[in-house]
């Protein structure tokens, strides 16, 4: 199974739908396929510069790394060294903090990830989970 074109659109509504409902700051949102490639992308007006990069390395690092990017914000805690060599081997495309929550399927397999960006990390990644849910997947923050 892998994400399709319209999964994905279902995804990006359905976190503008929650990021209105929570009233967060404008947003932007990723989904990347399970090889880290860019199936869909949309910024909110409003939304600042940047916001695609870092959107994209908080769902970059959750589908590397097989974890919600959640995880690795404590990594970045407790085992700095790690973070600084998985940013160096991933040429700094790594976003280690909430936001970048994994697409998975029902038998829990890793199908992708979305990354949102552009309110605080709790928000981004609560807009990520209603997106996932919503298109009917199961969603891992890590």
């Amino acid at each position: 199974m892998q994400i399709t074109l319209s999964d994905a659109n279902k995804m990006i509504e359905a976190a503008y739908l929650e990021s209105a409902r929570l009233g967060l700051k404008p947003l932007a949102v990723v989904v990347l396929d399970a090889g880290g490639h860019v199936k869909a992308f949309q910024r909110q007006d409003g939304a600042s510069m940047m916001r695609f990069e870092i959107a994209c390395g908080k769902a970059y690092g959750a589908v590397a790394c097989g974890v919600g990017s959640r995880w690795l914000d404590a990594q970045a805690e407790g085992r700095p060294h790690f973070l600084e060599g998985l940013s160096n081997v991933s040429g700094g495309k790594i976003v280690p903090v909430p936001g970048g929550v994994l697409v998975k399927t029902s038998k829990g397999d890793v199908i992708g990830a979305v990354g949102i960006t552009g309110d605080v990390s709790d928000n981004d990644e609560a807009a990520a989970i209603a997106g996932i849910e919503a298109a009917g997947f199961i969603a891992d923050a890590g």
